[in-house]
């Protein structure tokens, strides 16, 4: 059956297209209300949204099918991160779309702070020729204060320079090499505030950038200063913004963003020096097209392709890569369920080794499966997304490390868990013929494929025990379909993984345990 999504909001006929033409069924209701959404939700794969539907945890409760969310646009302000996270639901959004339109829509309202361009136009449509009242300053040789340099704000570096503008940048993950290379100087957040003619937000909004423009950073700003925010509304305390604009330490202020909106009204409104537009940085028709486009190929290509792109909760794949990462995506769970099954005791630690061509595909996108799978036995509704975010939850500490393949394998993935009981770990690859295999159990070689119903008995190392244990299920009327046996040395700790046909019977796991040597049994499913 043909995967399907709901689109709420509007979005391009050409985003419709590319749906169809994937191979995607589609449905087109902008502008639903929420009871009514929430009524039909639980009949699509996927949900494409822009910023006027809100996916709130209880929406995501009805949405039992859904796999993935899109959002046209940068911001995912409108949908409950954590609550899609914990659902297992791809949250994808579209960050390059209107980078360029949003930050000419900044250097836009840069002209018309520094040459009071609204208030010029009022005055003069109304008759006045008020020449001397706009006294304008040149953008030449000003300093320019980017807060965020990713990539609006990098553009915006960019377009600055080229105003021949001194472009100075705070963001902390902004490297000495990419800067040199916008020709920007990194500082510090103090130091751009006391430095900056122009300060212009290019941030997400996160709990550290809240109100990154406090009462108490806007004091630390240079006397004169202009302000431009086309980011986040909440970035900026407004009420101390007003206060700072009425006695005249902040020259002027140009919002495109409020804390609240739609902005009805807001603190800001009236001021002479203030410049607001309704939230227009992304709206040209260009970038509205874009992020259409974008959104709807994102969704199409995971849905069909399993491709993974600009995902706010789950690391990105390409559709290049997604073939050769899901035999060990599959690898990955079926070792963490393996070891999930076998667990009783709280898992305190999760060590994860990938060797040779393995370490170079998306680890985080093989640790989340393998989490997944070791979740899964004690919480049956965990997944691939959701797998890492409840391994945190529950204060799991998960390490990866990667090296250069040591042994046999072309790849090859380990996974430790550590209890307050025992430790505990299994080995596996992928062949050729891209079936998941088990290599070691407990640094035990053993070569055995994964089957959806299997035994694995811990036994010592002495004679009888194969026929004792053979009989066994056969009296039990148990058929053996494969048989894999290891041990570490003569007489020694040996094991056996042993994949039957059908159900085993009740009592059949106590009457293999009563067998001379054993030391456990368990009945594992995948």
């Amino acid at each position: 059956m043909a995967p399907r999504v709901l689109i709420s909001d509007s979005l391009s006929p050409a985003a419709v297209a590319i749906f169809k033409e994937r191979g995607v069924e589609v449905d087109v209701k902008p502008g639903i209300d929420k009871d009514a959404l929430a009524e039909i939700i639980d009949q699509y794969d996927g949900l494409a949204i822009r910023s006027a539907t809100k996916v709130t945890a209880k929406l995501l409760e009805r949405a039992t099918k859904l796999k993935v969310i899109g959002r046209a646009g940068i911001g995912v302000d409108n949908v409950d991160i954590p609550a899609a996270t914990a659902k297992g639901v791809i949250v994808m959004n579209t960050p390059f779309g209107n980078s360029i339109t949003t930050a000419e829509h900044a250097i836009a309202l840069m002209f018309a702070l520094a040459r009071q361009l609204p208030a010029a136009d009022t005055s003069t449509q109304a008759g006045k020729w008020e020449k001397n009242r706009f006294m304008g300053v040149e953008i030449t040789g000003k300093v320019l204060g980017i807060i965020g340099c990713g990539n609006i704000g990098s553009i915006v570096a960019e377009r600055g320079v080229g105003l021949r503008m001194r472009v100075i940048a705070f963001d902390p993950f902004l490297s000495a090499e990419r800067a040199l290379a916008l020709g920007v100087e990194r500082v510090e957040l103090d130091e751009l505030l006391a430095r900056a003619d122009f300060i212009t937000l290019h941030t997400p909004m996160t709990p550290q950038t809240k109100n990154i423009l406090s009462a108490e950073n806007l004091a630390k700003t240079k006397t004169g200063v202009r302000i431009i925010n086309c980011a986040r509304g909440g970035l900026i305390d407004e009420e101390a913004l007003r206060k700072e604009l009425d006695n005249g330490h902040v020259a002027g202020a140009a919002i495109d963003v409020f804390a609240t909106e739609p902005a009805k009204e807001n603190v800001l409104f009236g001021h002479p020096n203030v410049v607001c537009t309704p939230h227009l940085g992304a709206a040209t028709n260009e970038a509205q097209e874009n992020v259409a486009l974008q959104v709807a190929e994102q969704m199409s290509d995971y849905l069909i392709r399993g491709a993974i792109s600009n995902a706010v909760n789950f690391p990105s794949i390409t559709a290049e890569e997604a073939p050769r990462l899901r035999p060990m995506i599959e690898l990955a769970d079926r070792l963490g369920s393996f070891a999930g099954q076998l667990t009783d005791a709280p898992i305190r630690q999760v060590k994860i080794t990938y060797e040779g061509a393995v370490a170079e595909l998306k680890i985080k996108a093989l640790t989340a499966s393998a989490l997944a799978g070791l979740l899964r036995p004690v919480l049956s509704a965990v997944n691939v997304v959701s797998g890492p975010a409840v391994a945190k939850e529950r204060g799991i500490v998960v390490e990866e490390t990667t090296r250069a393949a040591e042994g046999d394998y072309e790849s090859l993935i380990t996974l430790a868990i550590t209890t307050d009981a025992q430790e505990r770990a299994i080995s596996g690859t992928v062949f050729t013929d891209g079936k998941p295999r088990i290599t070691a159990i407990k640094g035990i070689k053993v070569d055995a494929e994964f089957a959806s119903t299997m035994l694995y008995v811990t036994n010592e190392d002495k004679p009888g025990f194969i026929g004792r244990f053979a009989t066994t299920l056969g009296d039990a009327g148990v058929n053996i379909a494969t048989f894999a046996l290891g041990r570490d040395q003569p007489g020694g700790s040996a094991i056996a993984l042993t994949e039957v046909d059908g159900a085993v019977p009740d009592g059949t796991l106590d009457k293999i345990k009563g067998i001379p040597g054993v030391k456990a049994v368990n009945l594992l499913h995948f």
